[in-house]
C-alpha cells in the first residue's frame, strides 16, 4: 500500500485510507471521486491513486453538485463510489442531492434502485481558526432526514464503520472529526472489524452515570470519567451511528444507572443531543434530569482562535454537567 504510514503509527486517519485501500481491493465496482483525492490532499485517500489507478480515483472540477449527482448515477448503474468532501460544510450545497434524490430513490421505487453511494467527510467539525465556513459538524442535519449517518470517535471504528457504509445498499454519510484526523494516539485496537452501522458501544462501564459522547467526545469523556474516577463511576456509551440510533443499548445503560448526560459538538436548537435527552426524558426512567452538553444555539465559530475553543464543548463544560446532574 504505497504512501501509508507505518504500522506503528497508525491513527485515526491511516485506519480510514486502510478501510478504503481495502474496499477497493474486494470489490472494483468501488470508487472514489473528489477534489484532490488524486494526491490525497486530506490524507485519507494517500496511496489509492498509484494503486488503482485514474479509472477508479477521479480527480474532480471544483463543482460539489455536479459530482455528488454523478455519484449518484454511477450508483444507478451499479457502481459504489465513495465521494469525498474535504470540508463539511460542502454538505450544505448538495442537499437536495444527498437527501431528496439519493436519499430517496429506493423508498420511491419500492427497492427497485439502490443508491449505496457513501459521503466521506474528511474533516468535520473546528479545524481551530478556520471560522464559520470550516468548523461546522451538520451530522444531526442528516440524521434529522433519516439519512445513514456515522460518526467514529475511536480509530478501530473509523475503519470498521468506513468499510461497513461502503458495503451497506443505501447512502451512508461518514463524518470524521477534524481534531482526530491527525492523531495517532486515540484508541486503536490493532483489529481490523467490519463494524456494524446502527450498534452502539460502550466504552466504558460504570454504575452512578451514564455519558453519551459522540466523535471526539469519546475522548473527551473517557478523560472526564478517569478523573472522576474517585467520587463517581461513569458509564460511556459511544453512538457511532447517530442514525438509525442505538436506543435499546442506551436504555440498557440508562436503567443501570439511572442519570444521563450527552456531550455533543453540534449546535444545542435541534441538534443531536437534544433528540438523546427528549428521547430519554419520554422513555427512560430517569432519577435526575438529563442533560446535554454541545455549542450554543445557532453557533458560528469566528477566527479567533481563544473564541473558537471557547465555543466547543469540552471536558470543563462535561464536568459542570456531570456534577450539577448527580446534585
Amino acid at each position: 500500500m504505497s504512501g501509508l504510514p507505518s504500522p506503528e503509527n497508525f491513527g485515526y486517519m491511516h485506519a480510514m485510507n486502510r478501510a478504503l485501500h481495502a474496499e477497493m481491493a474486494a470489490d472494483e465496482d468501488v470508487f472514489l471521486l473528489g477534489e484532490d483525492v488524486g494526491v490525497g490532499a486530506s490524507g485519507v485517500t494517500s496511496g489509492l491513486l498509484p494503486r488503482f489507478g485514474p479509472e477508479r480515483v477521479l480527480d474532480t472540477p471544483l463543482s460539489e453538485q455536479a459530482f455528488t449527482s454523478f455519484g449518484t448515477g454511477a450508483a444507478m448503474a451499479g457502481k459504489k463510489p465513495v465521494i469525498e468532501f474535504q470540508i463539511s460544510s460542502l454538505i450544505y450545497l448538495v442537499f437536495e442531492q444527498i437527501v431528496n434524490q439519493a436519499h430517496k430513490f429506493s423508498l420511491m421505487t419500492g427497492g427497485q434502485v439502490r443508491i449505496p453511494v457513501t459521503y466521506l467527510v474528511a474533516g468535520s467539525g473546528s479545524r481551530f481558526g478556520w471560522a464559520g465556513q470550516h468548523s461546522d459538524n451538520p451530522y444531526s442535519l442528516l440524521a434529522h432526514a433519516g439519512v445513514k449517518t456515522v460518526v467514529p470517535g475511536l480509530a478501530a471504528d473509523a475503519y470498521g464503520l468506513l468499510r461497513a457504509a461502503i458495503q451497506d445498499p443505501d447512502p451512508v454519510a461518514v463524518f470524521a472529526p477534524s481534531s482526530l484526523l491527525g492523531a495517532t494516539d486515540v484508541s486503536y485496537a490493532g483489529e481490523e472489524d467490519i463494524v456494524p452501522l446502527g450498534q452502539a458501544n460502550v466504552v466504558r462501564e460504570g454504575g452512578d452515570l451514564t455519558v453519551v459522547a459522540v466523535g471526539q467526545h469519546v475522548g473527551t469523556a473517557i478523560e472526564v470519567a478517569e478523573s472522576l474516577a474517585d467520587r463517581v463511576d461513569i458509564e460511556i456509551v459511544d453512538p457511532r451511528t447517530v442514525y438509525p440510533f442505538d436506543w435499546e443499548c442506551l436504555r440498557k445503560s440508562v436503567d443501570k444507572t439511572g442519570r444521563l448526560v450527552v456531550i455533543d459538538d453540534s449546535n444545542r436548537m435541534c441538534g443531536l443531543g437534544a433528540e438523546i435527552v427528549a428521547t430519554a426524558a419520554e422513555e427512560f426512567d430517569l432519577v435526575a434530569p438529563p442533560r446535554r452538553v454541545c455549542r450554543p444555539d445557532g453557533t458560528v465559530i469566528p477566527y479567533a482562535l481563544a473564541l473558537d475553543k471557547a465555543l466547543v464543548p469540552g471536558a470543563g463544560e462535561l464536568t459542570a454537567a456531570i456534577d450539577a446532574t448527580l446534585k
